[in-house]
């Protein structure tokens, strides 16, 4: 893993968005009965919100990501290692926050990972 991935990585922990700062809030300390990291190198990747022991990755994107081949290719590659990706957008996120934790409650569910 390469430095600068890390330190990207540190940045992005350190300036996260509005949706990711909620999201970080509902998934840490385990509230949802699994842990989650939060801006996970992995590959030439950094991951928003990563279930490593189960692997679940959860995405919050801005309009920067509309139509985005770059997102298409990384979510191929989480596949192939085994992850499942879920992907909100971060208005999604404000405007829809019970919806969107239940969405991630119920791909939890669907792994086996909580009841």
């Amino acid at each position: 893993m390469s430095r600068s991935l890390i330190q990207n990585a540190r940045a992005l922990r350190a300036h996260m968005t509005d949706a990711e700062q909620f999201i970080w809030q509902a998934l840490r300390a385990e509230q949802l009965g699994v842990k989650f990291r939060r801006q996970v190198p992995m590959g030439r990747y950094v991951l928003d919100f990563a279930c490593l022991s189960h692997f679940l990755v959860i995405e919050i994107d801005g309009g920067q990501h509309a139509d985005c081949a770059h997102d298409v290719t990384r979510d191929a590659f989480l596949v192939a290692e085994g992850f499942k990706v879920l992907r909100f957008w971060n208005n999604e996120v404000l405007q829809q926050r019970e919806a969107v934790l239940e969405v991630i409650r119920l791909a939890l569910r669907e792994r086996g990972l909580v009841e």
